[in-house]
């Protein structure tokens, strides 16, 4: 050769490499070729390649020679088979160390080579290819469009199997899944989930059977592979590692251990909770025993970190107390579970108690944070932790809770108007992931607690001062502009639609309980125009029947108490509002063969009838607020004509027999019909025309009767 074996010292060295580049640049024969590329891979392997000379290397020879060299099958003579292979995939790691060339498509296109090697048998002296391969893949990883191409290239079927083959590297083949499931979770577990489930069986398998530190460092690595969807109880495979982790996590537990060991059985344990809430927790004595160990043992760190906060400790217990809020929100759910449940009721008593505790110790914490601190995403789960218990537990803690309203209110605020990034920390979002959630929306999760609190004085004094109900109408617009940004096919609730529910629930506490606030606070005014909007929108889509209860009942409610105002003289908005309610409410029922007679009997309508459990009640009282709404709209009576309601009722209640419809329903028509038939001159002889004095006696309807006899 033109050049010297490499010299031992850095400058000679330096100059080798230079003189091996322009060989590689220039020469024309292959064998003097081979030859600088030996030394100059000898010298990648040897870690000697800076970024500048490696830079060069790059610009010598591009990414056609180790492409080249990938494709050949001719070794050199007296080489092995694999010899120019290896040489190229050298080269390719150390391009890979540079950011920029390792995002590059050339290496993107490499990706199944990379797992061919990966699941080639790795013979003696291939171990460096492999090494190389992990190298190259670390690299890709860290880029931009990596996790995308590697899932869609195979990588994680290529990861998983040689992880499972347990040859050289494997461990590195595990620690690349779980990075590739820290940023694509959801496309891994849609492309690879038989390929993931194997290794979650091994790995469950080993956490089971350890009886060492291995246990506890497997409690780090495992849940990075239990997946959020599909849910892992819905296959045997599934269950089966749900099984193991249930063991390995009582027999962890159940002993004596250090912080060092418990943290991370605890995080574990909550990872299993989001993916599959108790249902991997047996039935049973000893599974109730192990859910109630479960809440003590979260209960116990949570009070052991903010009870005395050294902000010190408390910032290296963070993601630990995290977890512990989502095995206290479990511990909630299952105290209030009544059919088929995991505890017994002297457990749920205990268990309630020692959480009023832990969550005494949350507020406590609440009241200590400073305003530099709400973007920490550690406070946004202390207030959604706290949430959920308000939610249920109205009765505790009120006193505390009614202390720390205005910093609730003011944080929701802050993070609402500032778009503030707080929830981004994966433990943030402890249970569910579902839905439109905004990172902001800490409001979400106050919301049920709210309405139980708006129909208190003392709280909902405290709320309205702090401008709770502007806050509210700012975020029920947002939320309505989301759901109408949604697909429209029917779907399962999303957290959207549920918080728009909830917050109609928090405005008709107000609307009953304060209709003073609701007349001088513009607040009101605003949110009456967006009701008026909306409702004609969401009556049609019988997938969002509940939420048009709400929203109709809240808007006929509002219209009572608002019926001065401007928006409600007649104007087109006013009117298609009241078509689209009385549409909503005349569609509840219809006639229906009766089991027992030969007759028709009043039902509820097949549409509504899944979701009448929740919107009945919201029925009834839309009912009233129409009847209330008719003497102070004058135009009202025509709209109801116009939808032909009055026709449409009189047929039905003579059609079906009287004693099929329920007391409150009768109470409920007759009302309306009675403020119909005094308002309008039309809707009296329609109803007349319809026989109303007959069927009136029938349904012991003596209010219309007399109504329809003195006109």
């Amino acid at each position: 050769p033109r050049f010297p074996a490499m010299a031992s010292d850095s400058g000679d060295r330096h100059a080798t490499l230079k003189r091996c580049l322009d060989v590689l640049r220039d020469a024309k024969d292959d064998s003097e070729q081979f030859a600088a590329l030996l030394l100059v891979t000898k010298a990648v392997k040897a870690g000697e390649v800076d970024a500048k000379t490696r830079r060069q290397i790059f610009d010598a020879i591009g990414f056609t020679f180790p492409t080249r060299l990938l494709l050949s099958r001719q070794p050199p003579a007296g080489c092995p088979p694999h010899t120019f292979r290896a040489l190229g995939l050298t080269l390719l790691a150390c391009f890979c160390t540079d950011p920029q060339l390792a995002g590059h498509s050339q290496i993107l296109n490499k990706i199944p080579t990379f797992n061919d090697v990966l699941l080639s048998p790795c013979e003696p002296g291939c171990t460096s290819m492999v090494d190389d391969v992990y190298q190259c893949l670390s690299a890709v990883l860290a880029t931009a469009r990596g996790p995308r191409e590697l899932v869609t290239k195979g990588t994680v079927s290529a990861l998983c199997q040689a992880y499972l083959n347990g040859g050289h590297g494997s461990d590195r083949a595990l620690t690349l899944l779980v990075g590739l499931l820290a940023v694509a979770e959801a496309q891994c577990w849609q492309r690879d989930a038989p390929q993931l489930l194997a290794v979650l069986g091994k790995l469950s398998s080993d956490f089971l059977e350890a009886e060492d530190m291995s246990k506890f460092e497997l409690c780090e690595v495992l849940p990075h592979f239990i997946p959020l969807s599909p849910s892992l109880t819905e296959s045997s495979q599934g269950s089966e590692c749900l099984c193991r982790l249930y063991k390995g996590l009582v027999d962890i537990l159940g002993s004596k251990l250090s912080q060092s060991q418990r943290d991370p059985a605890l995080k574990l344990t909550a990872s299993l909770v989001q993916a599959c809430g108790a249902e991997w927790i047996p039935a049973g004595s000893a599974g109730s025993k192990f859910l109630a160990l479960l809440v003590n043992l979260a209960c116990v760190e949570v009070r052991l970190t903010l009870e005395e906060p050294d902000p010190l400790e408390v910032e290296g217990k963070k993601e630990v107390v995290t977890a512990c809020y989502v095995l206290m929100e479990m511990g909630i759910q299952e105290c209030l579970r009544e059919e088929n449940p995991l505890l017994e009721n002297v457990q749920k008593m205990q268990l309630m108690r020692i959480m009023e505790e832990a969550f005494g110790a949350v507020i406590f914490y609440l009241t200590q944070v400073k305003q530099e601190e709400l973007q920490d995403p550690f406070i946004f789960a202390c207030v959604r932790v706290l949430g959920a218990w308000m939610a249920e537990e109205t009765s505790s803690l009120k006193q505390e809770i009614c202390e720390l309203l205005p910093f609730l209110v003011d944080y929701a605020r802050k993070l609402f108007k500032e778009g503030s990034p707080a929830a981004s920390l994966p433990q943030a979002e402890l249970v569910s992931t579902e839905g439109s959630a905004l990172p902001q929306d800490a409001l979400r999760f106050l919301l049920p607690g709210f309405c139980h609190l708006t129909a208190e004085d003392r709280p909902r004094d405290i709320l309205i001062s702090e401008g709770a109900p502007a806050l509210l109408c700012e975020y029920f617009l947002q939320q309505w502009e989301l759901l109408t940004s949604e697909p429209t096919a029917p779907a399962p609730l999303t957290s959207t639609e549920m918080s728009l529910q909830t917050t109609c629930g928090v405005f008709l506490n107000l609307v009953v309980t304060a209709p003073e606030l609701v007349r001088r606070d513009k607040t009101f005014s605003s949110l009456m125009d967006v009701l008026l909007k909306s409702l004609p929108l969401l009556v049609p889509q019988k997938h969002h029947l509940v939420l048009a209860a709400n929203v109709a009942t809240l808007g006929l409610m509002m219209a009572r108490i608002l019926a001065g105002s401007a928006a409600l003289q007649g104007t087109q908005s006013a009117k298609e509002f009241f078509g689209a309610a009385i549409l909503f409410l005349s569609q509840a029922h219809t006639a229906q063969a009766a089991p027992s007679s030969d007759g028709l009997a009043l039902a509820v309508s097949p549409t509504y009838e899944s979701a009448w459990g929740d919107m009945g009640e919201l029925w009834f009282l839309g009912m009233q607020a129409l009847a209330s709404c008719i003497p102070l709209l004058p135009w009202l009576p025509h709209t109801a004509l116009q939808a032909r309601w009055p026709q449409g009722l009189s047929q039905l209640l003579s059609r079906v027999t009287p004693a099929s419809v329920e007391l409150e329903l009768v109470t409920a028509f007759q009302a309306v019909l009675v403020e119909l038939a005094r308002a309008s001159k039309q809707c009296r002889e329609v109803m007349l025309s319809h026989h109303a004095t007959e069927w009136a006696n029938l349904y012991g309807m003596a209010a219309l009767e007399q109504c329809l006899a003195e006109q």
